[in-house]
């Protein structure tokens, strides 16, 4: 089994924000869930930020477009001051080409996290075609943009970023490519406080994908799982959970595509360690995970 360098240590790969900083995570940080898109707008490719928040005032929605360099374009933000709406839009101008972005959020259900279940959309519109189209009601985003066609074929979902919450089970939904079907995802680990030895257990759809043993030994590693009948590396690193703080969090990548993770993970730290999730947008779909305990 390879190493897996941890984002804590200093050679680890950067994959993320401030959430793997020594300085520590705010709340605003962890009641969030961040998601990114590979598009093309005017013939160029670009990333599309999604990021869904919650904090005290309520639910909070950015967008975000970068170019392929990841210099910003456009940003929208939804201030939970202003979720009353629920729905909106906003436009910019490129190129004398009129780019928008529409949002209706009016039934969207959000349940306990920051990201809503059902019942909404979010879209990209560029010179009347569908960049992007995130949600459930697709046919409500078609009649009020007015756009035509279908969603580009080169519009691809290649990040997720996530904060989960629990003490010994921590679960999520997840689709590990673009016409695959929506997969539940479930981490477990046992009780580093228990005479037995802690596990650490990842189930795919309620089956057991892998499972580690003596992981007090095994802290740290990788392993190919199968889903949809395609290979799936996943990574983790669990020292914080067995011998940090208890306000430590676990980290965890699921990477579908693997051959240039692999050189920038086990290369020279040089080049890796400043590695952020964006920059992952041509590997295939990358699912991070960081995992909190509540004591």
């Amino acid at each position: 089994m390879r190493d897996f360098p941890s984002c804590f240590g200093e050679n680890g790969v950067q994959v993320a924000d401030s959430s793997c900083s020594s300085v520590g995570v705010t709340k605003a940080s962890q009641n969030s869930v961040k998601c990114i898109y590979k598009c093309k707008l005017l013939h160029k490719s670009c990333l599309i930020t999604i990021l869904w928040s919650k904090n005290l005032m309520g639910q909070c929605l950015s967008v975000e477009i970068d170019d392929s360099s990841h210099r910003l374009i456009f940003k929208v933000d939804v201030k939970a001051s202003l979720f009353s709406k629920r729905k909106g839009s906003k436009y910019f101008e490129v190129n004398s080409a009129k780019i928008e972005i529409f949002w209706d959020l009016s039934s969207a259900n959000f349940g306990s996290g920051s990201e809503p279940l059902d019942s909404y959309y979010i879209c990209v519109v560029c010179k009347g075609e569908m960049v992007l189209l995130v949600g459930d009601l697709r046919e409500e985003a078609f009649k009020k943009t007015g756009a035509i066609g279908s969603v580009s074929c080169e519009t691809s979902f290649v990040s997720k970023i996530e904060h989960l919450f629990g003490k010994r089970v921590f679960s999520t939904k997840a689709r590990f490519c673009d016409d695959g079907q929506m997969h539940d995802v479930k981490i477990e680990c046992g009780d580093k406080d228990s005479d037995e030895d802690p596990f650490l257990v990842i189930r795919v759809d309620a089956k057991i994908a892998m499972k580690v043993k003596h992981l007090r030994w095994k802290f740290r590693g990788n392993s190919t799982i199968l889903v949809d009948g395609n290979p799936v590396e996943v990574f983790w690193d669990v020292h914080n959970w067995l011998f940090g703080s208890c306000l430590g969090n676990a980290v965890f990548m699921f990477q579908t595509s693997l051959s240039k993770v692999e050189k920038l993970w086990s290369g020279d730290s040089k080049n890796s360690k400043n590695l952020k999730e964006s920059e992952l947008s041509g590997f295939g779909f990358s699912l991070f995970l960081y995992a909190w305990k509540n004591e």
